[in-house]
């Protein structure tokens, strides 16, 4: 209980630092990367999983219903947010058509669970997005260095490749990995303006070896069950006869007279 309750704290603490303007800077850039990956996508239900409802993704997507979850219930929730663990899922499998996985897995103490419930509601061949921050990162680094345990260090810091090994063995295909936000974890929204010439992918890549949060695209992929059992020509089977009398008669041997043999004579028969 002790640890449910200190996990619910960090992520009120993250929800709260989404509020500053690094954090502010950080969301739009998660928005627009979002944005970009599911804006060719369609279906019928989208599904977001994350630490606040007052944090939307994938808003403008062409899904016909969109639903979210958080794990704790406010007043003035509306009808489309779920209040539930993103361990547990109140969801039947295979329901969703896109799931987007927002740090969730970085507030969990079970972060492979919180991926393993986000494929199982996922339908075959549908989509997930997950947003998560990156260890292999100038923030990865500030996180080892800090024993600040505010937010966002208070989080868990993962590397993309982790990821995807977790989705390969979910039977997901990663179509597309990348990470965002390149700019250093400044608190002056000034300085962290005049430092957006770091998002373009070249100069980034120059300066920093990764972004702050990687993002990656997945799809389910579930291969249809291959059938073991073997399967056995029939015999052919001989007719037998019909079962009958059996005569007390012994029948005579049919004997062939070769041309070459001539046929013995009795006694007192005429020779041939």
């Amino acid at each position: 209980m002790g640890g449910t309750l200190k996990q619910l704290q960090r992520q009120q603490a993250f929800e709260s630092w989404f509020q500053s303007p690094l954090g502010r800077a950080v969301f739009r850039d998660q928005q627009d990367r979002v944005a970009n990956l599911t804006q060719s996508l369609t279906g019928a239900r989208q599904l977001v999983v994350g630490v606040s409802h007052d944090l939307p993704l994938a808003a403008n997507s062409d899904f016909t219903q969109r639903m979210q979850t958080t794990p704790i219930w406010t007043s003035g929730l509306s009808d489309n947010v779920v209040v539930c663990r993103s361990e547990e899922l109140p969801f039947p499998s295979e329901s969703m058509d896109l799931v987007v996985v927002h740090h969730a897995q970085d507030f969990s103490g079970w972060p492979h669970q919180v991926v393993r419930e986000a494929s199982r509601v996922l339908r075959s061949c549908g989509y997930l997005v997950m947003v998560g921050f990156n260890a292999l990162s100038y923030w990865g680094l500030c996180k080892l260095v800090s024993r600040d345990q505010k937010a966002p260090w208070c989080g868990r810091f993962m590397t993309r490749f982790r990821l995807e090994d977790w989705l390969n063995l979910l039977e997901s295909e990663v179509e597309h990995a990348e990470t965002g936000f390149f700019r250093p974890p400044l608190k002056n929204e000034q300085t962290l303006d005049r430092l957006r010439i770091l998002e373009g992918r070249e100069p980034a890549q120059r300066v920093m070896p990764g972004g702050a949060y990687y993002c990656l695209l997945a799809q389910k992929r579930v291969l249809a069950p291959t059938d073991r059992r073997r399967h056995w020509r029939p015999a052919k089977v001989l007719p037998l006869p019909a079962a009958g009398p059996v005569s007390a008669r012994v029948p005579r041997p049919i004997i062939r007279r070769s041309a070459n043999v001539r046929p013995f004579n009795r006694p007192g028969e005429p020779r041939s």
